[in-house]
């Protein structure tokens, strides 16, 4: 299969745009459905899409790795809780003073998160000691 043979940023980008259409779907969902407004629903996006990630990239992404997955999991945890809380600022930011829908601003959010998880993922969160 070739799938296994590219390289880590490119199989980090396929989990993450895997995760981010997640964490999209859900807060979109959310949204529409006047569950939630759209920063409550970006927690519980990011919380659904923390799942897909952590286990795309356990498994696929990192495996050549080889780090224990209780090592890998609360480094990752922690990283993706940082880059969440720079999402939900930066969101938060650009709902406040942007006029463009809520949906286009996350898209935006999402794509600038991600480059800066990917270097810290491979750096620190699935580096094995």
């Amino acid at each position: 299969m070739a799938f296994p043979q590219l390289p880590s940023a490119l199989r980090f980008i396929v989990i993450g745009c895997g995760a981010a259409a997640v964490h999209f779907a859900v807060v979109y969902a959310l949204v529409e459905s006047q569950w939630l407004p759209p920063l409550a629903a970006n927690i519980i996006g990011w919380l659904v899409a923390f799942v897909v990630s952590f286990s795309g990239h356990y498994q696929w992404t990192f495996a050549a790795q080889n780090v224990r997955w209780q090592n890998a999991l609360p480094r990752f945890f922690a990283l993706s809780a940082l880059g969440f809380a720079v999402n939900e600022a930066s969101y938060a930011l650009a709902l406040h003073l942007s006029p463009w829908r809520y949906d286009v601003l996350l898209a935006l959010v999402l794509v600038a998160v991600a480059v800066g998880t990917y270097v810290l993922s491979k750096l620190w969160a699935f580096k094995d000691r």
